[in-house]
């Protein structure tokens, strides 16, 4: 079943700088997560979920290996009208400009979008974990009779400074709004967010870049070419001429655009009843169909750690750890603390057996890896220690990049024997 009425419209966002050097090589929506997917199999499958089968994902910076993964995981019937596309940005005789925020990536795009017939745009951020159906947001549009719909999500005072805070009446209808507002502005920014969010003082309505628009409205808004930014100028500016309702999400939602926020969410997997629920029949997360066997581990003392497919393990421990496909971790290593992303191929039996490969792809023998992204396709030699934390002051070098405390080992580098970081 498609929802016909719905067309989704997803941001790869720009050069996702937070995120260096996990996007050096490859756009944000990219860049692989749970030791399985892509950033971007998680709004796609929110919509697939909520029979929103219509799709694209705009973007600009690396987008090659987020093409492949699409093209390579999104198939419908020949007899269907779903489809998943990506719209890179393109010189036209409009414009020659890339996109210079949100909402100009949508205005450029918009001959394409008017290709379809829909009458609200569902409008996403491709950097965020959650599991949302967007069909009760919808529904609570339609019976509202609102011309712009925004997911909303009570945060803290910590977080609140890097997020728009909007503020709504008796009918959550929305009549107030800042884009990232100092800290000194937050005592008048606070909201009636209920008596649970308020025991953990999340106290602020934070929008959630999670947006619906009247089809006709979003064309209108989209004729003026000084507006760049949705959070920035099109809402706030729309607000006061047009009817915007805030729907409060109560579920786990995580805006992973930085490295910390990255790292904590994906090593939350491993919890034993994580807040991102991977193992839910009805809301599944889609991902492209691997062949690959099963993995096999030689050992190892395992605690809370999520295995990808086809991994070889042979490490003493593994502690709270997400290791990802096609990983190889050598005899009496020690890994905790860490998101491996695994590899995108094999080494041939022939090269492991004639030792001609002087650093395997993996973690080999005797390693310490502590508090650490290991990229993909990386080698780190025998005995490698590396153990983040926050007695590390953020550097970088050719093959690795220390951030909050977090070392990040650069996809495809070598890290050579006996390597000492941290």
């Amino acid at each position: 079943m498609i929802n016909n009425k719905v067309l989704g419209i997803i941001l790869g966002g720009g050069q996702g700088s937070r995120l260096y050097p996990l996007t050096k090589d490859r756009s944000k929506p990219a860049v692989p997560i749970a030791g399985k997917y892509r950033l971007v199999d998680i709004p796609i499958s929110n919509c697939i979920n909520s029979d929103i089968k219509r799709m694209y994902v705009l973007t600009q910076f690396n987008s090659a290996s987020l093409n492949a993964h699409i093209k390579n995981t999104y198939h419908f019937s020949f007899f269907s009208s779903a489809f998943v596309d990506v719209l890179a940005a393109e010189q036209t005789m409009k414009s020659d400009k890339w996109f210079q925020g949100t909402a100009d990536a949508v205005r450029q795009s918009m001959q394409h979008f008017l290709a379809n017939d829909f009458e609200y745009a569902l409008i996403l951020s491709g950097d965020q974990l959650y599991q949302m159906d967007f069909n009760d947001m919808i529904q609570k549009h339609e019976e509202s009779g609102a011309e712009i719909s925004i997911a909303t999500y009570p945060v803290n005072a910590k977080d609140a400074t890097s997020f728009g805070l909007l503020k709504t009446n008796n009918e959550n209808i929305i009549t107030s709004f800042i884009e990232k507002p100092a800290a000194k502005l937050l005592p008048d920014w606070t909201s009636d967010v209920g008596a649970e969010m308020k025991a953990q003082k999340r106290d602020y309505l934070a929008s959630m870049g999670i947006y619906i628009f009247n089809r006709d409205l979003l064309i209108k808004l989209m004729e003026n070419p000084d507006t760049n930014d949705f959070g920035g100028e099109i809402i706030p500016q729309a607000i006061n001429k047009h009817k915007t309702l805030s729907y409060q999400y109560d579920g786990y939602w995580e805006d992973i655009g930085t490295i910390d926020s990255f790292f904590e969410a994906n090593l939350g997997l491993t919890d034993d009843v994580p807040q991102f629920n991977l193992y839910n029949n009805d809301k599944g997360i889609y991902t492209r169909p691997r062949i690959l066997p099963t993995s096999k581990i030689s050992g190892t003392i395992l605690n809370k750690a999520v295995i990808g497919d086809g991994c070889i393990i042979q490490a003493e421990k593994i502690d709270r750890a997400v290791i990802g496909i096609r990983s190889r971790i050598g005899k009496n290593s020690l890994i905790s603390n860490t998101y491996m992303m695994g590899n995108d191929y094999y080494e041939s039996l022939e090269e492991v057996a004639n030792n001609s490969i002087e650093i395997m792809m993996g973690i080999g023998d005797r390693c310490y890896i502590h508090n650490c992204i290991v990229d993909k396709n990386c080698r780190i030699g025998d005995d490698v220690r590396i153990n983040g934390g926050k007695h590390i002051d953020d550097t970088e070098t050719d093959t690795y990049m220390v951030k909050d405390g977090i070392v990040v080992i650069k996809k495809d580098a070598t890290i050579p024997k006996g390597t000492n970081i941290g």
